[in-house]
């Protein structure tokens, strides 16, 4: 399973929160399973870092550098020289990664860990020349607020600008790109940053693009129109209002699925016989 490469789950506990804004993450989080969603976002649980998440943590950091270079030196030998850094760079800002390749066989699982970041990065080229490109925005926090009061925001990883004022938003992902049964639930978080550009600046993007760099590489777009946009808006309205009436009540129900055996709190769902630790805002329910 792909993780996104912005992960929104603390590593460690800092008391209780109360949601005040909706991520595609945590928006996608609640529509899988009400209760994975608590414990990342009330309870604020940390999670053990993953090879696969952390991986797509470095290919996006590679991608995001490698267009520091100019047009021309944006190259396979360039990106693969970025690695070794992005990944020191990566364990001074989350020492908790180091936990991943322990100290018998670290060296070993590194190579061979790093040897796949390597062919994720053959294959963007094989998909995309980087040279042919320069991008508005890399890694942009994008945020609105709509009528209603509810915030949105995420991380884009890339937007283009054409000389002619269209707008495309692209995605790195490090996984394979899914059945045409899932594809739709993929294009949900690009939708979702549609929006929020949507209302911030008033322009509908013309593309969203879907870049995927397991199996080999492959492109997904879609263009989307502004009935498909207020469509998302009523929908995260709605998912917010569900929101507030779990908060309310404090029900929050396991939702078993084929993402269970990847949950990092499986062992405190109660559908696998587990229990969830008090909920932190208890005081607070009607």
């Amino acid at each position: 399973m792909e993780t996104p490469a912005h992960p929104e789950a603390p590593q460690a506990p800092s008391g209780p929160a109360h949601p005040v804004s909706l991520s595609p993450s945590r928006a996608s989080d609640f529509m899988t399973c009400p209760l994975l969603y608590r414990l990342r976002v009330i309870d604020r649980l940390p999670e053990p870092p993953s090879p696969a998440a952390t991986r797509g943590t470095l290919i996006h950091a590679v991608l995001e550098r490698l267009f520091d270079s100019p047009a021309g030196d944006r190259t396979p030998d360039t990106a693969r020289a970025l690695l070794r850094p992005e990944w020191e760079r990566l364990l001074e800002e989350r020492p908790e990664v180091a936990e991943l390749f322990p100290a018998e066989t670290g060296a070993a699982e590194l190579a061979a860990w790093l040897a796949d970041a390597e062919k994720l990065l053959e294959s963007y080229f094989r998909v995309e020349d980087p040279n042919r490109l320069q991008p508005a925005e890399r890694e942009l926090l994008v945020t609105t607020t709509l009528e209603s009061g509810l915030t949105l925001r995420g991380y884009v990883d890339r937007v283009d600008v054409a000389p002619t004022g269209e707008v495309r938003v692209v995605d790195y992902k490090t996984g394979r790109a899914p059945s045409r049964d899932f594809e739709g639930k993929a294009m949900f978080q690009m939708k979702f940053y549609a929006l929020v550009i949507w209302r911030e600046r008033g322009v509908v993007p013309k593309r969203l693009q879907l870049m995927y760099l397991g199996g080999g590489g492959q492109i997904v777009t879609y263009d989307p129109d502004e009935t498909d946009l207020l469509a998302v808006e009523r929908k995260l309205q709605a998912l917010w209002q569900a929101i507030q009436r779990a908060l309310e009540t404090g029900d929050w129900p396991a939702s078993p699925n084929r993402l269970c055996d990847w949950c990092a709190h499986k062992s405190l769902c109660p559908a696998w016989g587990g229990t969830p630790p008090a909920y932190p805002l208890a005081d607070s329910l009607n």
